[in-house]
């Protein structure tokens, strides 16, 4: 089953083209690595396949369905950088990763059995069980970062966004944040993952995406950090990996909605 397909997606920001011409499928069960420079697109692409920024042109569906029609949101969960992680309220950790839950019951509804087990659950995952009643803001920043992955968690979706997970994480919490990522991928879930760099998390990727001056340079294989920055991927493997596709391009601009609790903080990279 195709859980994204994006054909013919721009973004202008400020009247500035951002990405042009970005064709994107990817399947059930797929573990992608989004990779670039900064500045490159990449968190914008994944900003707009989300609905936190509007595509000026292209068509994209999400499991199947146009995003315009697009509201079963329970399906997807994001994680952005650990910035979000508390927005300098205080907070316990059980508490950050309960709010995971809030698509799935009616709002000022108590927390159900299945609730509160599926945060148990979430905060195993990534070994945070044990901190459960601390504050957010105890905790370092490779744990905040394992925090909001709980919270995804806690919504149980199907497809994942994860902006720079192991972005200024320690290396012990970069294998942590693996250990996590590894269950999800042995569950099946879809991941989309935004990375300058890999670490840990290589053995994880299925495929990687590398984003070059707001359009697409390699669509394959994974790449090592280093290959990521190669001048030979823009001229011998651009669009390497949907050659194959028969897309067909449908410009328009979508209403978009912002259906993520957490807007991402931080510059478009």
């Amino acid at each position: 089953m195709r859980v994204i397909e994006l054909q013919g997606g721009a973004v202008a920001i400020g009247g500035r083209p951002v990405l042009r011409g970005i064709d994107l499928v990817v399947d059930d069960g797929d573990f992608i690595a989004l990779m670039g420079a900064n500045g490159s697109g990449k968190s914008t692409l994944v900003r707009a396949l989300t609905g936190l920024r509007p595509l000026a042109a292209g068509r994209l569906e999400l499991f199947g369905t146009p995003f315009a029609d697009f509201s079963d949101w329970r399906r997807v969960g994001f994680v952005p950088q650990r910035t979000g992680a508390t927005s300098g309220v205080p907070a316990s950790v059980w508490e950050v990763v309960a709010a995971g839950r809030l698509t799935h019951r009616r709002l000022l509804r108590p927390l159900g059995r299945a609730d509160r087990a599926a945060i148990t659950e979430a905060l195993e995952v990534v070994g945070l069980a044990e901190r459960a009643r601390d504050g957010v803001s105890q905790l370092s920043g490779g744990q905040q970062q394992r925090v909001l992955i709980a919270r995804a968690l806690a919504g149980q979706p199907e497809l994942f966004f994860l902006d720079e997970p192991t972005a200024g994480v320690d290396l012990p919490n970069q294998h942590a944040l693996a250990d996590a990522l590894g269950q999800l991928k042995q569950r099946g879930a879809t991941v989309v993952l935004v990375a300058h760099e890999l670490g840990p998390l290589a053995p994880l990727v299925d495929r990687a995406v590398v984003m070059r001056d707001g359009r697409k340079a390699w669509d394959g294989a994974p790449l090592a950090d280093h290959e990521v920055h190669q001048p030979w991927l823009d001229e011998t493997h651009s669009h390497h990996h949907a050659s194959h596709l028969d897309l067909t391009r449908h410009d328009h601009v979508p209403h978009v909605a912002v259906p993520l609790g957490t807007r991402p903080d931080g510059d478009e990279r």
